[in-house]
């Protein structure tokens, strides 16, 4: 099984193999948003506690919150739900989707850190990456720097370089 894990504070995130059948069983029947252990993932993650945010399974079918099974179910979607994406206005479809119950049928289980171990993951916890895209609003972006209504918020904006070729 791959791990995806995730650490929000500092935006990195690294795919890990996990083959060992032993060290994979703490996750399993877990639903999403469960927490598990890092000290049962193995060594390298003692001390972390991670939440399970989803996954697919070995064909590629996405977990779904609130589908309390762990196998495959048809359900008929509308626009707003998760694993799905209308078309039309008022478009529904039925599609295929996995349970939030995690199996040994996962082949990709999305994981993120909610409490740091002692060791650094390396690339997870290590890195910092800085933000590609910040928030357009003035208020928006005066509660992320913390700034007075009197501040220059021009000076703060988040935005994209672009470079010219040629």
């Amino acid at each position: 099984m791959k791990l995806n894990i995730a650490y929000p504070a500092t935006g990195g995130q690294k795919f890990i193999e996990i083959d060992d059948e032993k060290r994979l069983r703490c996750v399993y029947d877990k639903r999403i948003s469960q927490e598990v252990s890092g000290d049962d993932l193995g060594d390298e993650f003692a001390g972390y506690v991670f939440r399970i945010s989803g996954g697919n399974d070995k064909q590629g079918f996405p977990m779904k919150q609130g589908v309390l099974t762990n196998t495959r179910v048809r359900l008929l979607l509308r626009d707003g739900l998760s694993c799905y994406r209308s078309r039309r206005a008022g478009e529904r479809k039925r599609k295929s989707v996995r349970g939030c119950i995690v199996g040994s049928d996962i082949s990709v289980l999305n994981l993120v850190v909610i409490k740091k171990g002692d060791a650094e993951i390396p690339d997870v916890t290590d890195v910092s990456v800085p933000r590609r895209l910040g928030p357009k609003r003035a208020s928006k972006i005066r509660a992320l720097f913390n700034l007075e209504k009197t501040d220059d918020i021009r000076k703060f904006m988040i935005a994209r370089t672009f470079e010219k070729n040629g």
